[in-house]
């Protein structure tokens, strides 16, 4: 039997190379895009090294969706089952890595630097998570009022995809907590190939929820709702009366929401009302019974004084502290539902 010569075997070995890139496809196209103008990562959790913030969301208040398994609803539809509701400052931030980084590597990091945190772990899904994909992004609408960089991502295939909304179903998520101060924040992490995996990029969404009591006292209730509220339910709160803390002086702002109760009770002469000042728990009882009745009384004096002129016989102020909650006072969303003046009828 003859054996090749070893030219003859090194000619062979640089055609067969020959071919082979040939049957590669080229990467001809190349991506291009920057930080979405004017935006900056979150100060709890800065970026992988790198990387391109492409999207960004921030609300100063908003309610978030976090998954808790994979459990979907019965009826088919891909709606996740277990999930927990936060409500509070909203910050989303989707990032591509430098490229040739591994979604898997990307995971880890942000997994890392987060255990290291003092992440309490709420939920992980570290394999075959494409069904927890589909659920969450149709359960939580992840895109919505999302900003997005211009540009664009290369594909090994010489296309390239739009960088708004690149995650892939091919990820990681983790979700947990964060004690910040004595508060819980609450992250969420979502790491996949950007688009696809011929892209050889990662994407990442994170989210960070930091709870806190909605802004309340920014609308205020006008006469027909005041009215509607006493013939259905004999009574109505009010958040556009607003106090100092610890004080019963009426603040400039209350005058949007006394003009409106000036309007109910000038219509109606015959109207007679309770003025009902109400606390959250924080303090004496008996302090909250007295500052509470003092803020009442501060509203029939104002709404008895120029311009209204309201008869002051037609109300009668009571003070109730925190004896008539309507949520909770473990946590301050609670607290600021009771801390309220309430229109009762006689």
């Amino acid at each position: 039997m003859s054996v090749p010569h070893f030219g003859a075997l090194r000619r062979a070995a640089a055609a067969l190379s020959c071919l082979l890139l040939a049957a590669a496809p080229a990467w001809s196209a190349t991506s291009s895009y920057a930080d979405v103008p004017g935006s900056a990562d979150h100060p709890l959790v800065k970026r992988f090294a790198g990387s391109t913030l492409v999207g960004i969301k921030k609300a100063d208040w908003d309610q978030a969706l976090l998954p808790l398994s994979a459990r979907e609803s019965e009826d088919g539809r891909s709606r996740l089952l277990d999930t927990r509701t936060v409500e509070g400052k909203l910050t989303r931030l989707v990032y591509l890595a430098p490229l040739g980084k591994t979604p898997l590597e990307v995971h880890r990091n942000y997994e890392a630097a987060l255990q290291a945190a003092g992440l309490k772990k709420l939920y992980a899904c570290d394999r075959d998570c494409s069904k927890l994909y589909f659920s969450w992004t149709k359960t939580a609408d992840i895109d919505a009022g999302m900003t997005w960089s211009k540009g664009s991502i290369a594909s090994v295939n010489s296309g390239t995809y739009n960088v708004s909304s690149p995650l892939h179903y091919d990820g990681r998520m983790l979700v947990g907590s964060l004690n910040q101060g004595g508060r819980e924040v609450y992250v969420l992490t979502y790491t996949s190939s950007a688009v696809g995996d011929d892209t050889r990029t990662t994407a990442t969404y994170l989210e960070i929820v930091e709870p806190k009591a909605m802004p309340t006292g920014q609308v205020a209730v006008d006469a027909k709702a005041l009215q509607a509220g006493l013939q259905s339910d004999g009574k109505i709160a009010l958040y556009g009366l607003f106090f100092d803390t610890g004080k019963a002086d009426i603040k400039p702002e209350s005058k949007a929401q006394l003009d409106e109760m000036a309007k109910l009770l000038q219509a109606q002469p015959a109207l007679k009302v309770y003025i009902v000042g109400h606390t959250d728990n924080q303090g004496a009882l008996d302090a909250n019974l007295a500052l509470s009745q003092q803020r009442a009384q501060a509203v029939v004096a104002a709404l008895g004084a120029a311009p209204y002129k309201v008869d002051a016989r037609r109300l009668q102020p009571r003070g109730v502290a925190s004896l008539a909650p309507l949520a909770s006072n473990a946590a301050e969303d609670g607290r600021a539902r009771n801390r309220r003046v309430e229109l009762v009828l006689q």
